[in-house]
């Protein structure tokens, strides 16, 4: 008896790969899209109306840097219209406040403003980009129009020490939610991992400050702490399933079960040109290649966590074992958990001697228009 298919709730609309910062943890691919096969405005209205049809809920306008596509506007006109709650996703750079109003007036729903660190030197060298002061004008003025707002700070090697720094930074801004993710090694990011990956002991640092935190600030900004998957013995429920609540489509139209999806070589994506949403969510290869438990190899399919875990992420499983059907190496009970091991300590060895902050990182590309 075949499964039945899941509904999905959310659609991550990474609408360009257009960015004009250079962050060494992008989880973006290292082949990205050219602004040339962009979808049109067209096409993203057909998206966002066919993405409600079968169950959608919110959409990320995402990227890239979203506020590089001049018609944004339209796309948040055309997300309401479908009947989708839309949140933009964004480093700021760009927005201006003609343009917040109109977004507004448009009817997003919320915005989402990413920050490299507290402190404004270090913070433009992270992003490869002076950026930071722009960022807090920014926040400012989403908040003085009367939006929600999220503030969004991948953690790393570089920035982790200034977590409560970081904290009171958001505080400050009067953000109603602290995104604090540690940083997930996918593309750039993976290419950066042994600059980026905190040590054990600042990662078990951070997590004290974060509890203490959403402790003192329960009722007023959640904040929301995620470890690196390497410190882990479990595996994330990557995505809540595959094929299971989400989907994405990257600039070019190609859907995919994750956002990193591309990671897996071999792996084919069917394209919003040439197949609606409800066809490729419910019949295509890439939604079912890994949708369910059937799939599992073992420990995972005889273990009591398959269907709460699912295995782990398959782009995680695809980067570090060259097989995307084995046990995300992250987990206690995989065969190449003492792989990972090894690669732990040979970092910790390395970042023992790497003052906070002092880190040197392969910068990640920017896709002009």
């Amino acid at each position: 008896m075949s499964r039945p298919v899941p509904r999905p709730f959310s659609l991550l609309a990474e609408v360009t790969h257009r960015c004009p910062l250079h962050c060494p943890y992008c989880s973006n691919p290292m082949q990205l899209a050219d602004p040339a096969r962009e979808l049109t405005t067209a096409d993203w209205v057909r998206v966002f109306g066919q993405a409600s049809e079968i169950g959608v809920l919110q959409v990320g306008l995402s990227g890239g840097e979203p506020l590089q596509r001049a018609d944004l506007v339209e796309l948040v006109v055309a997300a309401r219209a479908a009947g989708l709650y839309s949140n933009l996703i964004t480093s700021s750079v760009g927005l201006t406040r003609r343009r917040a109003e109109e977004l507004k007036r448009a009817g997003l729903d919320s915005i989402q403003i990413s920050f490299q660190s507290d402190d404004p030197s270090q913070a433009d060298r992270i992003a490869g980009a002076s950026a930071h002061a722009g960022k807090l004008e920014a926040a400012r003025m989403v908040r003085e129009l009367g939006l929600p707002l999220t503030v969004n700070v991948v953690l790393h090697r570089g920035n982790i020490a200034r977590l409560e720094q970081i904290i009171a930074l958001a505080e400050s801004l009067g953000a109603e939610r602290l995104e604090l993710a540690n940083t997930q090694y996918y593309g750039w990011a993976f290419a950066n991992r042994s600059a980026l990956l905190p040590t054990r002991e600042q990662v078990e640092r951070a997590a004290r400050i974060a509890t203490a935190a959403k402790q003192r600030l329960f009722g007023k900004m959640e904040i929301l702490f995620v470890i690196p998957d390497y410190y882990s013995d479990r595996p994330k429920p990557c995505m809540h399933g595959w094929g299971n609540r989400h989907l994405t489509v990257n600039p070019a139209g190609d859907v995919l079960p994750c956002p990193t999806a591309g990671e897996i070589k071999g792996l084919s994506f069917d394209n919003v040109r040439s197949r609606p949403l409800a066809w490729i969510w419910a019949e295509s290869d890439s939604f079912n290649r890994f949708r369910g438990t059937e799939w599992m190899p073992d420990p995972c399919r005889s273990c009591e966590f398959r269907e709460i875990d699912f295995g782990g992420c398959r782009c995680q499983a695809a980067l570090l074992t060259g097989n995307p059907a084995a046990t995300d190496p992250v987990c206690s009970f995989s065969p190449h958990r003492a792989e990972l091991d090894d690669f732990l300590q040979r970092t910790q060895r390395s970042a023992v001697a790497a003052p906070d902050g002092d880190v040197e990182f392969v910068s990640a590309r920017t896709l002009k228009a």
